[in-house]
């Protein structure tokens, strides 16, 4: 079985290094990743330049090949299908674990959700994990359990043509999973005023992007921010076809 793990927060951080170490438990593991942040990318991909591909030899993940590139998480899988396995079939994309939330809205940014959806377009099943804090050192040994066991039975019970799954852990013990929906909700107070003093010479203005995410309906108990909210793994069905069907 080939996999292959990707994410949007850069070769070596602890969620890449952890899904991969976990993945080699049910399959041959190709690491291919970003040479550093690409959170907020998207599905985005590298047009107007080279992408550079190199491959990393000292490493400790149980055997598994590693590479990382210039490029965003969704240039790494045109790379992967198209160079790394061009005859071969990639049976599984495994794309995390983000260090931060990509529950709600934050899924239509997401780097780590964004190589899923092109994984999707191409046919591979694949499954994003995030959870929920930015923090490099945030304590995953309470994630750890669920990682071959959810990923597994997903890809075992099959995951539908041009679909893939957005799952989102809590910080700390889980108490159980949820199949969810995307939650409604809107960031506000995005933009952060830079000072004058550190803009460069000629510029008007200068931002930051911040913000808090406002929860548009928080007495809904089927969306993925109240599974997390409640201790519970969220599990999200996503789709690559953006057609307002109701609107038709």
């Amino acid at each position: 079985m080939n996999i292959v793990v990707v994410n949007d927060d850069g070769w070596g951080t602890a969620g890449i290094r952890l899904l991969a170490k976990e993945m080699t438990k049910i399959g041959r593991v190709t690491v291919i990743a970003p040479d550093g942040p690409r959170s907020g990318f998207g599905a985005s991909i590298t047009a107007a330049k080279p992408i550079y591909l190199r491959k990393i030899e000292d490493h400790d993940l149980n055997g598994a090949e590693v590479y990382v590139t210039s490029g965003t998480p969704a240039d790494c899988i045109k790379i992967a299908r198209e160079y790394l396995f061009p005859n071969d079939p990639i049976d599984l994309v495994v794309s995390g674990i983000n260090h931060g939330s990509n529950a709600a809205i934050n899924a239509m940014y997401s780097g780590t959700m964004g190589a899923c959806l092109v994984a999707a377009e191409k046919g591979i099943p694949a499954v994003g994990w995030s959870i929920d804090s930015h923090l490099m050192d945030v304590d995953l040994h309470w994630l750890q359990p669920f990682l071959v066991e959810v990923t597994q039975h997903l890809y075992e019970e099959g995951i539908a043509p041009r679909t893939c799954f957005n799952i989102n852990a809590p910080v700390g013990e889980i108490e159980g999973i949820r199949w969810t929906r995307q939650c409604v909700g809107h960031w506000a107070n995005e933009l952060v005023e830079m000072d004058k003093e550190a803009l460069p010479e000629g510029a008007l203005k200068g931002w930051t992007l911040g913000g808090e995410f406002v929860n548009d309906e928080p007495g809904s108990t089927d969306t993925d921010i109240w599974a997390m909210e409640h201790q519970l793994l969220s599990i999200t069905p996503l789709m690559i076809d953006w057609t307002a069907y109701g609107s038709l």
